[in-house]
């Protein structure tokens, strides 16, 4: 059987434009949503599941704009119906991701080798400035993660932007012009 492949792009442009002037507020329900549906997620699909969970979702919600709520019940159902619920957690960052482009606002990820490597010398704020300063940006959202494996320094992932300045990585390069092979 074919079977096509799940196009966040295009679910995460489908639920802001059904959101409209909302979609902020929908993003936020629809997160507040995924969280007791997640673990279900790989059993739920069909029609009649999709019925059901959106019962239930009627049933134990409350919110503050009816309308809102609607959108964000009718995409969890469409997923539930079209068996794509299990990428709901991938969805919600690309719906993230592309609300902060919307509003100008820069993503950045830094892996370092300890938490102490980024608490200890404000890595975090003094980037954020940094990239606000030369970028025009409205805000810069620093997302941290600690890798071991790194051993010391940092990458930094900005979009297709990509700066390698951990020590692993040095040490590859050094292996690589060492043995005379080539980067890319």
């Amino acid at each position: 059987m074919y079977r096509r492949a799940f196009n966040v792009n295009r679910w995460a442009e489908a639920f802001l434009a059904a959101s409209g002037d909302a979609a902020e507020a929908a993003f936020l329900c629809l997160k507040t949503l995924a969280v007791p549906v997640m673990p279900v997620s790989g059993v739920l699909f069909g029609r009649s599941a999709a019925l059901k969970l959106e019962k239930i979702l009627r049933e134990y919600t409350v919110a503050a704009e009816e309308d809102t709520m609607d959108i964000t019940i009718h995409f969890i159902c469409l997923l539930t119906e079209k068996n794509c619920l299990r990428y709901i957690g991938l969805l919600l960052q690309k719906i993230e991701q592309k609300l902060d482009e919307q509003k100008g606002i820069f993503a950045v990820t830094v892996e370092t080798a300890s938490a102490e490597n980024s608490q200890s010398c404000n890595l975090e704020k003094e980037l954020a400035q940094m990239i606000k300063e030369n970028s025009g940006a409205a805000d810069v959202k620093v997302k941290t993660q600690v890798r071991p494996e790194l051993l010391g320094g940092f990458l930094l992932r900005m979009g297709s932007f990509f700066i390698d300045a951990s020590l692993k990585g040095q040490l590859e390069k050094l292996k690589k012009d060492l043995l005379g092979e080539s980067y890319g």
